[in-house]
């Protein structure tokens, strides 16, 4: 599959869900000349510990991940995520991996890998590689594979003390894309202080942002609502939404605001 994907290089794209490649493909959005289905490859459908991270693999369906039993023990935000991605079909059908590859704006994973601090891993017909979330979202449905990669696995850090993460999505109807979208992760130390914080943004930009300063703000601090209204006005003033038929962008950035404090409330009090 790897030779294949090699072969037809940029021509190529990978199919496993296809629940966002398929109708970009019907809207001639998108125009590969071939598509290499991976669904065989049973092998890449799991979600698993391994050693500090959850490893999920690119056939691992939105709805196994929903499902996993002890998911908020690893990650609370994608906890909270995986039972609102889009609507049952996509759920059961669609891929984290897929969503993640596809740099969609106005999707939901990449906020929470941002939050997360996640590794995608690349694999080609030459080997693999480890790709920083940050690295690995370049722009508008644009991600940093080179031709004949494709993601193989993405990691989520499993932080080993208390820790807690929420996700806030603002859509017109189950199923819709976010008109706005929070991810929030926090972590403590032994005295109960923030040692780690991720904030991501969905559909207030070209691509899902991280919140930067506003997380920069939060580390080292007591948890607060002070502090947290402090980090929503940060992270509002970080975001570049788009004035458009789901609210102008000053509506857009008030929710921003809103549902950073709200999410970082949520993370910090509902911490394991």
């Amino acid at each position: 599959m790897l030779a294949k994907l090699a072969e037809v290089g940029e021509e190529g794209r990978v199919l496993a869900g296809g629940q966002s490649l398929i109708p970009m493909m019907k809207l001639r959005l998108a125009t590969p000349s071939y598509l290499v289905d991976i669904n065989k490859l049973t092998d890449l459908a799991y979600v698993r510990q391994d050693n500090d991270h959850l490893a999920v693999g690119a056939l691992a369906r939105h709805a196994e991940i929903a499902e996993l039993e002890n998911l908020a023990d690893f990650s609370p935000v994608m906890a909270d995520v995986a039972p609102s991605i889009a609507d049952p079909l996509v759920r059961n059908r669609g891929t984290m991996c897929g969503s993640v590859a596809h740099c969609d704006p106005e999707g939901d994973w990449n906020s929470v890998m941002l939050a997360v601090g996640a590794t995608v891993v690349a694999v080609s017909a030459e080997g693999e590689r480890t790709i920083t979330i940050d690295d690995f979202i370049v722009d508008f449905f644009t991600n940093s594979l080179q031709a004949g990669e494709m993601v193989k696995e993405v990691r989520v850090p499993i932080p080993p003390g208390r820790k807690g993460g929420a996700y806030l999505k603002l859509h017109r109807k189950v199923g819709d894309y976010a008109t706005v979208g929070v991810a929030t992760h926090l972590e403590f130390d032994d005295a109960g202080k923030i040692s780690k914080a991720g904030i991501g943004l969905t559909s207030v930009g070209p691509h899902n942002l991280r919140a930067a300063e506003a997380e920069a703000a939060l580390v080292g601090q007591d948890p607060g609502e002070e502090l947290f209204d402090h980090a929503g006005e940060l992270a509002a003033a970080s975001c570049e939404p788009a004035s458009d038929v789901r609210g102008p962008a000053k509506y857009k950035r008030a929710v921003v605001k809103e549902y950073t404090k709200r999410g970082l409330l949520k993370a910090a009090n509902g911490s394991n």
